[in-house]
């Protein structure tokens, strides 16, 4: 395994690192959940990424028990949380980053994982509705009382990942280090065109999410959804449009053939893709096997193959970025 800085901070992640999101309290079970996190702890892996929306917030419980069943020394894994869209109904608890918010949703985090403290906490969304200022503090707030060592964006606007920055910076508080943007070889510009800048500006580090288009680039879709996949699980079906676009599996198809010259899996190679790219810190990977995880770490072995060469023809295949 590789480990990189998490963008300019200190602190080092694993080129491929273990997410929760779809499959704790949907797929998995704590036990599956155990196996899964130990194959990957064992591969090298020490992030593991999670946040409160995910399975109203049973994937946090279940990845605290499962860290207390494991007895890992707390030094040798991060943990993240994420916050924006809340698990309750109420006007200052629902799609916010307002500072009452945050507060109390980092303790009920903290109470679910049975943790002293996240690692990473990040701001799952822009919020137009909250002055950035107050979000700045708000998080500042949350690492200088010890409930969070380093936070960051997802999917957020690079312009207001700037500001959030400008804004620590003026008044010396706790920057933003990280942006967690969806990234795979038909998700693209973000990461490629619109943070572009951002990389030398402020030194902002990535933790990709989707590596595998939610399962696309496996090819398990070229004939449909299988049954069971996540395009056919309720609330998911949003996806399925998408993993079942024929333009997308017939590129799936062409790259499988590039797969099978390399000696690797279609997912292997779609992961390795995204670790060669030298702006990401960790491309976080999701799997309801601990065989899967086995494999999806093999990607690393991958990586040195994909040449200027064969890159190049990977992008003649699935074009650049929007």
């Amino acid at each position: 395994m590789e480990y990189r800085r998490l963008g300019r901070s200190g602190v080092k992640v694993s080129a491929l690192s273990f997410g929760s999101w779809v499959t704790y309290g949907n797929q998995m079970d704590t036990r599956l959940a155990r196996e899964c996190m130990a194959a990957a702890f064992d591969a090298g892996v020490n992030f593991f990424d999670n946040a409160e929306v995910y399975a109203g917030g049973q994937s946090e419980t279940i990845m605290g028990q499962v860290l207390k069943e494991l007895k890992w020394p707390r030094v040798r894994y991060l943990v993240s949380t994420k916050f924006y869209w809340g698990i309750d109904k109420g006007p200052n608890e629902r799609n916010t980053l307002n500072r009452k918010y945050l507060h109390n949703a980092m303790d009920a985090s903290l109470k679910r994982f049975d943790l002293d403290f996240v690692d990473i906490v990040y701001c799952h969304r822009a919020d137009p509705h909250t002055p950035i200022e107050e979000t700045v503090w708000a998080m500042h707030d949350l690492i200088a009382r010890g409930k969070a060592l380093y936070w960051g964006t997802s999917m957020w606007p690079a312009a207001d990942i700037r500001a959030a920055w400008d804004i620590a910076e003026k008044h010396h508080l706790h920057k933003p280090v990280v942006e967690q943007p969806e990234y795979n070889l038909f998700a693209r510009d973000k990461v490629e065109v619109e943070y572009a800048r951002l990389y030398e500006d402020i030194g902002l580090g990535l933790t990709t999410w989707s590596p595998l288009a939610s399962g696309l680039l496996t090819g398990k879709y070229r004939d449909g959804a299988p049954e069971g996949s996540r395009a056919t699980l309720q609330n998911y079906g949003f996806l399925k449009d998408k993993l079942v676009d024929r333009d997308k599996n017939a590129v799936v198809a062409r790259l499988a053939d590039i797969a099978g010259e390399l000696d690797c899996s279609l997912a292997q190679l779609s992961l390795a893709w995204c670790v060669a790219n030298p702006h990401v810190s960790t491309v976080i990977t999701g799997a309801s096997r601990p065989d899967q995880v086995v494999e999806n770490m093999k990607a690393m072995e991958v990586v040195p193959r994909l040449d200027a060469a064969m890159r190049e023809r990977i992008e003649a295949l699935v074009g650049g970025p929007a």
